[in-house]
């Protein structure tokens, strides 16, 4: 990813993981400030602008390095559920069953796996009486038995993975 941010900070080609890039995954692990522009703080806390962690962040996502970029919300907390689901995607299928299940905006995200049950994804949805109408969809779309596993108690594991 080649060009300029607002602020005019040329990006160079993104590396696998140069060592800004590492440093902004380690430290965009933690959390965002809670302030009134995040982004621009935690670029300061970095040694660069804000448009050049916001590019260096689009990059990252671009190139697969990252999947996901944004919060983890506690949806309980708020009434809600989350379900760890999966599902046997035959091979020659397993794009167009991740592209199915991905199209609804209850998945959280989703995990291929070497075993029977290949496919793994977090559902949340915001009441606990909507898990089985919103699985039923999923699996008539993907095409597929989808098995939920409701969670039955939670490990609070603090996973950080430095880059």
């Amino acid at each position: 990813m080649n060009g300029a941010g607002a602020s005019g900070d040329a990006i160079a080609p993104l590396d696998p993981l140069d060592p800004l890039d590492r440093r902004i995954i380690n430290a965009l692990q933690r959390g965002l400030p809670l302030v009134p522009r995040p982004y621009a703080a935690a670029a300061a806390a970095l040694g660069i602008t804000e448009a050049m962690l916001l590019a260096r962040l689009r990059a990252l996502l671009d190139a697969g390095v990252l999947t996901r970029f944004g919060p983890l919300y506690q949806v309980e907390r708020a009434g809600g559920r989350f379900v760890l689901c999966a599902c046997h995607a035959p091979a020659a299928r397993l794009e167009a069953v991740i592209a199915a299940i991905n199209a609804h905006p209850e998945v959280a995200h989703h995990y291929a796996r070497t075993h029977h049950l290949n496919l793994w994804f977090v559902l949340a949805v915001a009441r606990p009486e909507q898990v089985a109408p919103v699985l039923a969809r999923i699996a008539a779309a993907a095409g597929v038995e989808v098995l939920p596993f409701p969670k039955e108690r939670e490990f609070f594991v603090n996973l950080y993975l430095p880059a």
